[in-house]
């Protein structure tokens, strides 16, 4: 069975610091492209960061600069690192899991973030 598990999400002010977790059972994590995701109230869901078995990255351009994506394979996590939050980086932030030779694709179940004063 396919579990993705987030954690570290919570409140904090604008400018300051939160550092998401996802921990992986059930698949081959190191052979998958992770990915986060978020969405806020009454939006869709967006593509945030991801990164491939081979350690490429990518990021949304709202979050470049700020946030940093990276995982370690021998503990099956991905982690966001989220600086210099803002009252718009607001949302439930998603973890995903994908390969497409064959194509599985997973979701965890979400972690709330909310900047605010």
């Amino acid at each position: 069975q396919v579990q993705l598990v987030e954690s570290g999400g919570g409140l904090v002010q604008p400018g300051g610091s939160l550092r998401l977790s996802c921990a992986a059972s059930g698949i081959t994590f190191s052979v998958y492209r992770m990915a986060w995701y978020r969405q806020a109230p009454g939006k869709q869901r967006e593509f945030v960061a991801h990164i491939t078995s081979g350690l490429s990255t990518n990021y949304a351009g709202s979050v470049k600069e700020r946030f940093t994506i990276s995982r370690d394979n021998a503990k099956n996590t991905v982690y966001l690192q989220m600086n210099s939050l803002k009252a718009e980086d607001t949302a439930v932030y998603y973890c995903n899991a994908q390969r497409t030779v064959p194509f599985n694709d997973y979701w965890g179940q979400g972690t709330q973030v909310t900047v605010s004063s």
